[in-house]
């Protein structure tokens, strides 16, 4: 259980996870989710309509 909370809290820090940890491929996925939601993030410019 602690491995899975460290696991999420790196995640959630968008730190990089334990090796050991980025071999599984639920890991994985949520790791590739996090970063496909940064970069669209940062390619969404927010600007007040007018």
């Amino acid at each position: 259980m602690a491995e899975t909370d460290a696991v999420l809290e790196a995640l959630s820090r968008r730190a990089p996870v334990a090796v050991s940890a980025a071999s599984d491929p639920a890991v994985r996925l949520l790791s590739a989710l996090v970063d496909d939601v940064d970069q669209r993030c940062s390619s969404v410019s927010i600007t007040p309509s007018t």
